[in-house]
């Protein structure tokens, strides 16, 4: 057995009976210490001295690298959850593993020990390009007993835990959320099971490219579409795609936040959210509306705040390009309508998309059009930093041909892995990268909540990393003197 849980299967869904809670769901009228309860939870990389820490957030602090240097990077806290899971297995408990494609057949070795022997134990790969021509599953759930659920940009793999930043979301006695997030991970586990004789070759009007999708999308017009093997999603007559739904199912009910001061019993609307649109059921919202009411939700004068690793106005694996304005376009919207200060926070690492920062820059020149007329009467605000883990650009194997290569860190590591939007209303934690693909063709799932102390927690851990020396302003893009005729 490995030491760690594989840093390469980046996209591991567990469904988990008892394991690391009581073994029975409790009744929703039981008493209050079962009522719904959340936390933000975060793992912060080492060597970041001058990172603060927030009140009430849970937060976790092969390569040629020796045995002393692996601990210190903390590769034993991935041995420790991967031996409490194969524990939970001895136990007779039920689990179920899905993973990605993506680096299948070399990286599924735990997994499969994991299962090997053990009936109680089920693990599949998803070939999810063979359904939408590319994508992975890249949701990063986990749910225990029906009723506990993870969700958040943490990858299953101690670099995850100790030299990765990331930042998610733990419910515990939630039922009603754990059900809705078991219909997407059972829609996930049944495509594991089906061929691709499900798929369809559209040309796609709405982001004019010609690709695959399942037979059951709205992207084909209704006497093309199969009958789905999953719930279906709320059908809009003379509509394909997926417009956004202007009453998406939202939660009604008390989320007590133990981790705040200001907790509160009141209720307050929360949601799911679900990607690519053809694995979101019934009248829950696809992530890109997600994301989007994220932004729009801001007060006239207030500030919304995004981070996310990527960042790209475009796809990024498609054979075609698709341009992908989605979430630039609203964020300019509510700059110019609503006076808003946006705040985006994108990661700088050694795997930085090199055309992101002309996309930014793009971004930023909202604010030259801001104040571009005297009849616009406009006082918002683009402001964009790059986040910098230190020694992300110091990564990678230690020796390579035998020599060494002045890498400090393992590889794939030091950067901020989060994903996820709070305004001064509204919070949106999710598993995305802010790319089209991870939209469209990819496996995503976020949690959003109008719950004011998550919402004011959120807007602290953001803070924490724009006011820190980690984070480093995008310049503007040179603006030419605008000459008239006579």
């Amino acid at each position: 057995m490995k030491i760690t849980v594989p840093t390469t299967i980046v996209s591991l869904l567990l469904l988990v009976s008892n394991l690391c809670f009581v073994s029975f769901a409790r009744p929703l009228h039981s008493v209050p210490a079962s009522q719904c309860k959340a936390w933000l939870v975060q793992s912060i990389p080492t060597d970041m001295p001058d990172l603060p820490r927030i009140n009430g957030v849970l937060s976790t602090g092969d390569f040629g690298y020796s045995k002393s240097r692996m601990k210190r990077f903390g590769a034993n806290e991935g041995f420790t959850v991967y031996s409490a899971i194969e524990s939970a297995a001895d136990r007779n408990v039920s689990i179920r593993i899905l993973q990605h494609s993506g680096v299948y057949p070399d990286y599924t070795n735990e997994s499969s020990n994991l299962a090997s022997g053990r009936p109680n134990v089920e693990a599949v790969t998803l070939l999810l390009d063979k359904w939408w021509g590319s994508g992975i599953v890249h949701a990063k759930v986990w749910i225990s007993d029906h009723k506990d659920v993870y969700i958040g940009s943490a990858n299953n793999d101690w670099k995850s835990l100790t030299q990765v930043k990331e930042l998610g979301i733990y419910l515990a006695d939630c039922p009603k959320i754990a059900k809705k997030v078991d219909v997407f991970f059972n829609n996930l586990w049944a495509l594991a099971s089906l061929n691709s004789s499900y798929t369809k070759t559209v040309l796609d009007q709405q982001w004019q490219t010609q690709r695959n999708v399942p037979c059951w999308s709205h992207f084909l017009q209704v006497e093309e579409r199969c009958r789905p093997p999953i719930p279906d999603h709320q059908v809009i007559s003379h509509v394909t795609g997926y417009p956004p739904l202007y009453d998406p199912f939202m939660f009604q009910l008390p989320l007590e936040t133990p981790g705040c001061t200001n907790t509160t019993s009141q209720l307050h609307a929360s949601y799911l959210s679900f990607a690519p649109p053809e694995l979101s059921f019934k009248k829950y919202q696809t992530d890109e509306q997600g994301w989007v009411d994220t932004i729009k939700s801001v007060g006239s004068g207030a500030t919304v705040r995004i981070s996310t690793m990527d960042w790209l106005g475009q796809s990024q694996y498609m054979n075609q390009t698709v341009y992908w304005s989605s979430l630039s376009s609203a964020i300019s919207e509510v700059v110019f309508s609503k006076g808003a200060t946006v705040k985006i926070l994108v990661a700088y690492w050694a795997h930085f998309i090199k055309n992101t920062d002309l996309y930014l820059k793009s971004l930023l020149y909202s604010n030259v059009l801001c104040a571009s007329s005297q009849y616009n009467e406009c006082t918002g605000k683009v402001e964009i930093k790059y986040y910098k883990v230190p020694g992300f650009n110091f990564t990678g194997p230690y020796r390579e041909n035998g020599k060494k290569t002045g890498n400090v860190y393992p590889g794939y590591t030091r950067v901020n892995h989060g994903k996820y939007a709070v305004s001064d209303m509204r919070a949106h934690i999710g598993t995305s990268n802010l790319v089209w693909d991870y939209f469209y063709t990819t496996a995503g799932i976020s949690f959003g909540t109008y719950n004011p102390a998550i919402v004011l927690q959120l807007q602290a851990i953001f803070d924490a990393d724009w006011n820190s020396p980690y984070a480093t302003p995008v310049e503007e893009l040179a603006s030419a003197p605008i000459s008239s005729s006579r």
